[in-house]
């Protein structure tokens, strides 16, 4: 069923006076006309649970789909696996390892898409079998340039993407659907594929309702599925600008806007469409999301929850999909996920803290060699704690002042 949606010309009634099928579905026009339909399916997790709206947050492992930028942000090392029932007998499965060291993150992913196939002939005899796969493969490594305590830092990332798509075997049999055709490779309509992903993400305070640290929104950009046709089809590549934004410390809602181009030609590329999302943290250890995913024929709205063990993450999403579909398609797919630690940020975090503000009391009991040690202590340990720096710098103009105060009363004893 999958192959033939993928490979069924929307156009193809016109000729014989019939509708098309863009019309009887309701469809955009150009959908379809692009290569390697896995590319388009998410593996699942949180941002498949937020509608796909999640380009601007890539917080965990679902950046490497959306947002190449995201691994130089993450709080911890994950590996995960994913399962998605994808339409009719079409499942995809993904895995995924992520971490960061300092400013610098990497990863690596692949999914896997699979849909078996039979042929028959008029008779109703089976003359071939086999599966419809497509595979890909992704390596990640972004930067966070220009990070310190007051700009979170822009960050900039890189897929680099190889595709493989497998057609199974077909027979020969004549029209008359006759047995006794030959087997023939699916291997001359099969194709691989290398293309490459760029994105760009920052965030920064605004309107914040409340306190903490950490900056409540983010933008970003990016441009996904670069390359060139695999034999004589074009990549879906997608350029996408995002919004993420925090109002309240368990909100999150988050924006997406998609731009698809036909990079064989421009005029054949399909309409833009939207993705909005909302995540709310109802306890430290449960999360509930849901999204709506709007394209030209119809929505995709897909609910979600998460529950966080610490060590171990599980992700369960249900979709409603009414995308060109006659009737609606109700899907599950589920994420589980390995926390392997932050690499120990959070307790130099707190170590950093702790040394600064020792450094504050010290200072304000007039010990101001004591408050410089501290302070120097703690950006050893954080050269980007800009709050301890600015100490140092009073305590130097402490001295320098206390020095100007010294040699004035010098001069006036003389």
């Amino acid at each position: 069923m999958f192959t033939a949606l993928v490979f069924l010309n929307a156009q193809s009634f016109k000729s014989d006076g019939y509708a098309s099928i863009a019309d009887i579905y309701k469809a955009d026009e150009n959908a379809g006309l692009t290569a390697f339909p896995v590319l388009m399916v998410p593996m699942g997790g949180r941002a498949e649970a937020m509608g796909t709206a999640y380009t601007a947050l890539a917080d965990d492992l679902s950046f490497i789909e959306w947002n190449p930028a995201g691994s130089s942000r993450l709080p911890r090392t994950e590996l995960g696996f994913f399962h998605n029932n994808w339409i009719a007998d079409t499942k995809v499965e993904g895995a995924v390892f992520a971490s960061r060291y300092k400013d610098l993150g990497y990863g690596a992913g692949g999914k896997w898409l699979y849909t078996p196939f039979s042929e028959y002939n008029m008779y109703g005899n089976r003359v071939s079998k086999g599966y419809y796969s497509e595979a890909v493969g992704i390596l990640n490594v972004s930067y966070n340039f220009f990070s310190g305590y007051y700009f979170s830092g822009l960050s900039l990332g890189a897929n680099l993407k190889g595709a493989f798509r497998f057609m199974p075997d077909y027979s020969d049999a004549d029209d008359q659907g006759r047995d006794g055709g030959k087997i023939l490779s699916g291997l001359s309509q099969s194709a691989a594929m290398v293309m490459a992903d760029l994105g760009i993400l920052t965030r920064f305070n605004l309107i914040k309702l409340y306190k903490s640290r950490e900056q409540n929104t983010s933008v970003a950009l990016t441009i996904r599925n670069l390359g060139p046709p695999a034999k004589g089809e074009p990549l879906p590549t997608l350029a996408t600008a995002a919004l993420a934004y925090k109002p309240l410390r368990p909100v999150t809602l988050a924006f997406d806007f998609t731009f698809p181009l036909n990079l064989q030609d421009l005029s054949l590329r399909e309409k833009p469409y939207w993705a909005a999302g909302i995540n709310v943290e109802v306890t430290d250890f449960l999360a509930m999301r849901t999204g709506v995913l709007g394209r030209y024929g119809g929505y995709r709205i897909t609910l979600g929850s998460a529950v966080d063990l610490g060590k171990i993450a599980l992700d369960l999403n249900y979709s409603l999909d009414l995308l060109t579909q006659i009737t609606p398609l109700n899907r599950v797919s589920l994420g589980l996920r390995f926390n392997f630690g932050d690499q120990g940020r959070l307790e130099t975090a707190k170590q950093v803290d702790a040394l600064y503000l020792a450094g504050l009391d010290a200072y304000t009991e007039g010990r101001i060699e004591d408050a410089r040690k501290y302070w120097e202590d703690a950006l050893r340990l954080n050269p980007k704690f800009d709050p301890a720096r600015e100490g140092i710098t009073l305590v130097n103009n402490t001295d320098e002042l206390n020095t100007r105060i010294l040699n004035m009363r010098i001069l006036d004893a003389e």
